[in-house]
């Protein structure tokens, strides 16, 4: 139970949240191209609102912030103020992205991730608008042997109930770790799948990471229909390194992924490029060119 504020201040958030972003929740188009912000992280630290003008500029219209932590603010702003800014460019922020906090442990937490002031999170989302809250990934010392991701299949879980009374979606992210197997035969993947309730736990699948895991985003989506609103798209070049690139600028094939992510219940998609060879808002405008002309 979110229990940090009375029922009626949690009301006045909602509302907050609603006036300061009147219908983007409910009527977005469906050909919005959404962006990590992840990408522009170096031009964000320096410049947020310059940063969210120029992918505004380029052509998005949906983003996904990067990180929630610590200072509990939204890129140095409170929630009302980030979304009044998302606002003044034209843009909505469905989800963000959030540590586990396992790693800092008891004495030593970090506010703003899963396990350490949660509830605070939980209204600060409500107040931004979003609909997805999401496990962004997991350091080393949070991974561990199959009996560790049982347990975080557990604190997922608790979380996401928290989640569900905002009418916020808990999603978790993967990288190409969670397809090392444990225990001879077993993917955490599947562990984090099979030991979340459906309803709590949902998933963002990197399309980038799933496929250098050597596993087919096609037949894992077919799999758990309704399972995975957020799909990022991120290429992977042909090299033997098989590193990241602009999005149809590599050998991933979205073109025949999407439809089917679409059918299988994915709502949101963001582009997503970790390390770019020059300027990121120059690849973020390459891969908004391609999917313009041919994914939606």
């Amino acid at each position: 139970m979110i229990s940090r504020r009375s029922f009626l201040k949690k009301t006045s958030y909602a509302s907050a949240s609603m006036l300061i972003i009147p219908g983007l929740v409910n009527d977005r188009k469906k050909t919005d191209i959404g962006v990590q912000l992840y990408t522009v992280r170096d031009a964000r630290a320096k410049d947020p609102a310059g940063t969210l003008a120029k992918v505004a500029g380029i052509g998005y219209t949906t983003v996904e912030g990067a990180t929630y932590t610590g200072t509990q603010k939204f890129y140095g702003q409170d929630a009302a103020g980030f979304a009044s800014l998302l606002k003044s460019n034209g843009l909505y922020m469905p989800s963000l992205h959030y540590r586990l906090g396992e790693d800092a442990g008891p004495n030593d937490p970090v506010n703003g991730t899963l396990l350490h002031a949660w509830d605070k999170a939980v209204e600060d989302a409500q107040t931004v608008g979003l609909k997805y809250m999401v496990c962004a990934w997991l350091s080393p010392t949070e991974r561990g042997n199959i009996d560790h991701y049982r347990k975080l299949a557990d604190e997922l879980n608790k979380a996401g109930e928290t989640c569900k009374k905002a009418n916020i979606q808990l999603c978790y992210h993967n990288h190409d770790f969670e397809f090392d197997k444990q225990g001879g035969d077993v993917y955490p993947y599947d562990i984090l799948l099979n030991s979340t309730d459906k309803d709590l736990v949902k998933m963002e699948m990197d399309l980038y990471w799933v496929t250098k895991a050597g596993q087919d985003p096609i037949a894992i989506i077919e799999k758990n229909p309704g399972r995975i609103p957020l799909v990022h798209l991120k290429d992977m070049d042909s090299t033997p390194k098989h590193f990241f690139t602009e999005v149809g600028n590599g050998t991933i094939d979205f073109k025949s992924i999407l439809p089917i992510a679409r059918k299988a219940g994915l709502k949101y998609f963001f582009v997503e490029e970790d390390v770019c060879p020059g300027s990121p808002f120059d690849s973020i405008q390459k891969s908004y060119n391609y999917i313009k002309a041919n994914l939606v």
